[in-house]
């Protein structure tokens, strides 16, 4: 698989014990490797995917629902259950994500002709599993948002 470790940024990635993911359990399952989702799953290796890189902290994966010529999903290890979950010592591993991202729109040749990077926040948002992630979306034109 390309790219599995050549991103490693200084910091400390703490991963806790299983607790449920669910969207109606978010606090206590903050920080979790949550048995019941999907992403942890997948993370964990457990449910295969066509992962594009992983390393210590992060896995981007190709998205089985593609809606443009690349679309990648890129996770944290470490369960969060959506943005408003992130606390001040996650801060790195969001920066972390979006340099991922613009390692990976490089590999896939998006850097030099544009990219998209989007996060669904809760239901109203979009999300749909409730895991934080960040979809890298590119390799045609996309339609301009707002």
């Amino acid at each position: 698989m390309a790219g599995e470790g050549e991103l490693n940024i200084p910091g400390e990635n703490k991963r806790e014990k299983p607790g449920n993911g669910t969207p109606g359990n978010h606090e206590r399952s903050k920080g979790r490797v949550a048995e019941d989702c999907i992403f942890c799953q997948i993370a964990a290796g457990k449910i295969p995917s066509e992962v594009v890189y992983q390393d210590d902290r992060v896995v981007a994966f190709k998205d089985i629902r593609p809606v443009a010529p690349v679309h990648i999903l890129i996770i944290p290890r470490k369960h969060i259950p959506d943005l408003t979950a992130i606390t001040p010592e996650d801060g790195d591993l969001i920066g972390y994500i979006h340099l991922v991202a613009v390692k990976l729109a490089r590999e896939f040749g998006l850097a030099d002709r544009g990219f998209r990077v989007v996060n669904n926040c809760k239901e109203e948002g979009g999300q749909a599993v409730y895991h934080l992630h960040f979809h890298l979306l590119g390799g045609r034109q996309l339609q301009i948002l707002g």
